[in-house]
């Protein structure tokens, strides 16, 4: 794997959205529309993560609730995995929370992400509430984890 120079910004919607469309493992991406409903109103974070000025990873959550961050959705472009890109955003989206006056940033996932879990347990995430499939057609692997970490 050859290295790879990149750096971490705050970014715009639209950026999110370019990684957004390349991710195989999201079976619906989310749209312009749903991103910007979801935020509405909110105070938000949106860092990207760019190599040689193209978006190849982002991190977007916004605020939950007083002191109260939530990490929404994030993603790596499959060919940019593994370099640490992902724990990159993750480190830089908490300097900023705390910078901001959080308290404590909260997190879901699926049991399908071993990775993303990992990551999350390697840097003191606490799980804080685990979530049944729906439909009794899903199996184990779609169980929402939420997980916790205090600032």
């Amino acid at each position: 794997m050859t290295k790879v120079q990149w750096h971490i910004h705050q970014g715009s919607i639209e950026e999110v959205l370019s990684v957004e469309q390349q991710i195989p493992e999201f079976s619906q991406p989310k749209t312009q529309a749903d991103i910007l409903q979801r935020l509405s109103g909110r105070t938000y974070l949106a860092l990207i993560a760019s190599c040689e000025g193209q978006p190849v990873a982002y991190k977007l959550g916004y605020e939950q609730a007083p002191q109260q961050f939530y990490s929404w959705i994030g993603a790596v472009m499959p060919a940019y995995r593994g370099r640490g890109l992902a724990r990159a955003l993750l480190l830089e989206q908490e300097r900023w929370c705390r910078e901001q006056g959080f308290s404590h940033i909260e997190v879901k996932t699926m049991n399908r992400f071993k990775t993303m879990m990992q990551m999350l347990v390697s840097h003191d995430y606490h799980i804080a509430e685990l979530t049944q499939p729906a439909a009794s057609s899903q199996t184990l692997l779609d169980m929402q984890i939420r997980f916790r970490k205090a600032l």
